[in-house]
């Protein structure tokens, strides 16, 4: 088929979350120690809850890649859940239940209600496990095999928190450039390019937790060195910036997404919204701005991509008087359950966004040159980036 795709597939709390990319090169380098060290960036960020405790993510590659390479067949990633030791009667795959820990308080804001009734559960565990941002972590070692392709042909991704709660950065960061950026958030407890402001981050996440609160906020990914030409105008679903957006929606809690400067884009005249083009000897066609986020007409310009995005406040939450809901057998109505729960997780999933940008990103190249050998396409990207600069 020529198409760069994975599945995924496991519970919260089952034995294992795994995933399948089918459509990578063959000859493509691939290290374990780099997707362990991404898996290990998702489960960091102040604010987590308690299951970062009791999981430490390990890849397991089982096939696909032999002494580090891959072979073109379809690569399988699996992480094991630790906590499954705890949940082997309730999560079990056969037989029948041992004790009755039926789930039938819908919690607002969850997949609970809405995907009981869909699938004809009573039970609501059986939607909340699949629903969980735990399936995140497969995605996340899937990008990291993908951001292993990007960055051999020059392509880096980063992200960065913008803001958590009432507190933004956005104006006070604009002049950063944007790998500096992403840096000093790598050296932050919330993920901000700002790590000397981290502790009135950590005050607000601390009084949200004191009043069993929750806590959403902005977080932004870039991709530098992205040639152009990716995605395409013809089509509606073959444009990058919708596909992006796509891949952004698709992460739990996300609830928007800018590409560029985005909405504020509304706000002005056309003179002031769009990025002029210039030429050099050297560079070729270029712009001096970004204001459309690397993205014109569903195709990358040469420009870094930027994405934007917003994450509600997880809505588990942890008050003594809670969201009010109503019991799905009973229709008596109730607070909401309260169970294990992060009070922000804004700086994980801006790790996960970064992730899924690796993925549309690398099935972009890979549809545009090719992929089935990493070395033949290689030199086909080399030889398409000399003939844009001379374009």
């Amino acid at each position: 088929m020529g198409t760069l795709r994975f599945l995924n597939a496991g519970e919260s709390h089952g034995p294992a979350l795994t995933a399948i990319i089918e459509g990578l090169p063959s000859n493509l380098r691939i290290s374990s120690e780099f997707i362990n060290r991404e898996l290990s960036r998702r489960q960091s960020g102040y604010g987590r809850g308690g299951r970062m405790k009791i999981e430490k993510d390990r890849v397991e590659i089982l096939s696909g890649v032999r002494f580090g390479y891959t072979l073109g067949s379809p690569v399988t990633l699996m992480v094991r859940n630790k906590d499954w030791e705890n949940w082997t009667d309730i999560m079990a795959v056969e037989g029948q239940p041992t004790e009755k820990k039926e789930i039938t308080n819908p919690r607002p804001g969850h997949a609970d209600l809405p995907g009981g009734i869909k699938y004809g559960f009573h039970d609501l565990r059986n939607v909340l496990e699949r629903a969980s941002a735990r399936e995140t972590t497969t995605r996340v070692a899937v990008g990291a095999v993908c951001k292993q392709l990007l960055e051999d042909i020059g392509i880096r991704i980063g992200s960065y928190v913008v803001s958590i709660g009432e507190i933004s950065l956005r104006d006070r960061i604009k002049d950063i450039p944007l790998e500096e950026r992403f840096e000093k958030a790598e050296s932050s407890e919330v993920r901000t390019p700002l790590p000397e402001l981290d502790q009135e981050f950590k005050e607000l996440i601390d009084r949200a937790r004191e009043e069993g609160e929750s806590l959403g906020g902005v977080f932004e990914v870039f991709a530098v060195g992205v040639p152009v030409g990716l995605g395409s105008h013809v089509h509606w679903d073959r444009r990058l910036d919708g596909r992006i957006a796509q891949a952004m929606m698709s992460i739990q809690a996300m609830k928007g997404v800018e590409i560029g400067e985005g909405f504020s884009l509304a706000e002005m005249y056309g003179s002031q919204a769009h990025d002029e083009i210039f030429w050099d000897k050297e560079r070729g066609f270029y712009h001096r701005t970004n204001r459309a986020g690397g993205i014109e007409g569903g195709i990358t310009n040469g420009e870094p991509i930027l994405v934007r995005v917003g994450m509600k406040p997880i809505p588990t939450l942890m008050r003594r008087k809670s969201l009010r809901s109503v019991n799905i057998k009973t229709k008596q109505p109730f607070d909401a359950a309260k169970e294990r729960s992060d009070v922000t997780a804004v700086p994980a999933a801006a790790v996960v966004g970064e992730a899924m940008l690796a993925i549309v990103l690398a099935q972009a190249v890979l549809e545009k040159f090719g992929n089935d050998n990493w070395i033949d396409i290689k030199r086909r990207i080399e030889e398409y980036r000399a003939y844009t600069r001379e374009f």
